[in-house]
């Protein structure tokens, strides 16, 4: 493994910066086969290679790091767009249900990423070991895109390079985990990091309310209940929770029911009356109108256009077959 936990400095530093993306690149290629989004022996780590651009899918996020080592990806949540390219980072701190899509990949430069979960146990266990963090501000937005630091992408490579020895990885895979959150959490969007992390900070609280959101979805959402739940009026909880997620509680809830909806139609089979009711909507015709909304279809059109866009074809139409699978 290159670079170590004692950091780079000097030429070394440089080289990194300079030829780091290519390295990953090279790293994630040795491991991907063909189109797809690849889970990998260590669990936290998934690679994604595209060779073309593809459509617009809806997904959650959760805690995570991106990063890009080729290509580009656009990331939408709520009102607002992430451009990712090559050698940036996208950061996200909270569960968040977003829209995700390839726009730059070709046969000759297929789009080459990793996706790394952070365990928000790691974050706390650092900060009480005095982990180096920027100061704490208001809430901010808990997905951020910025470059990738030098130190940062050689221990995403050095995790990456651990898949070519397989005896190394149960012993070095949670130090370099380790390593990455500490990298995430002194840079210059720690405070993102931190922020949901710091006992009784507003977004601590609003992280509270998302992971009980997640676990009760299907149940009829009053706001006041949820800020009593968590301490917080209900007016600084809806503005904190917007602040935090670019999405009201009610939006927040309303992505978490259609896209699971939309998963029971695809994964097992469910008509369109039946996944509305299983996620809690009591109208089907409300339940058409926000999907259609959201996906730019009906139920059973987009169902239908889905299951055909993602069957094996003879050709090589990458951008058909990738629909679901983008990260």
């Amino acid at each position: 493994m290159s670079g170590g936990l004692s950091g780079l400095t000097g030429k070394e530093g440089t080289n990194v910066a300079t030829n780091g993306p290519a390295l990953l690149g090279a790293a994630i290629e040795r491991q991907t086969t063909a189109d797809d989004v690849y889970h990998t022996a260590v669990p936290a780590l998934r690679l994604s290679r595209f060779s073309a651009p593809s459509d617009l899918a809806a997904l959650m996020y959760e805690p995570c790091l991106c990063v890009v080592a080729q290509g580009t990806k656009e990331v939408l949540i709520g009102d607002e767009r992430c451009r990712l390219d090559s050698a940036q980072s996208l950061l996200v701190s909270v569960d968040l249900p977003v829209a995700a899509r390839v726009v730059e990949a070709s046969p000759a430069r297929p789009y080459l990423a990793v996706r790394i979960a952070l365990d928000t146990a790691v974050v706390g266990e650092l900060l009480a070991d005095g982990a180096a963090a920027p100061p704490l501000g208001p809430p901010a937005r808990a997905i951020a895109v910025t470059p990738v630091e030098p130190l940062l992408l050689d221990a995403v490579t050095r995790l990456v390079d651990l898949l070519d020895s397989p005896p190394d990885i149960a012993p070095l895979a949670p130090l370099v985990l380790r390593e990455i959150t500490y990298r995430v959490l002194a840079g210059p969007q720690g405070s993102r990091l931190r922020q949901i992390a710091s006992a009784g900070a507003p977004a601590q609280r609003i992280a509270r309310a998302i992971r009980w959101l997640k676990d009760h979805f299907t149940d009829p959402l009053r706001v006041e209940s949820l800020a009593k739940r968590v301490g917080m009026r209900p007016s600084a909880f809806h503005l904190h929770f917007k602040s935090l997620t670019a999405l009201s509680p009610l939006q927040y809830q309303k992505r978490l029911r259609l896209q699971e909806a939309r998963r029971l139609m695809l994964g097992e089979g469910l008509d369109a009356a039946e996944a509305a009711f299983r996620v809690g909507y009591e109208s089907p015709s409300q339940f058409s109108r926000e999907y259609r909304r959201l996906f730019g279809a009906s139920p059973r059109r987009d169902v239908t256009a889905v299951k055909v866009e993602t069957q094996p074809t003879n050709n090589s139409d990458s951008r058909r077959q990738i629909v679901l699978t983008t990260t």
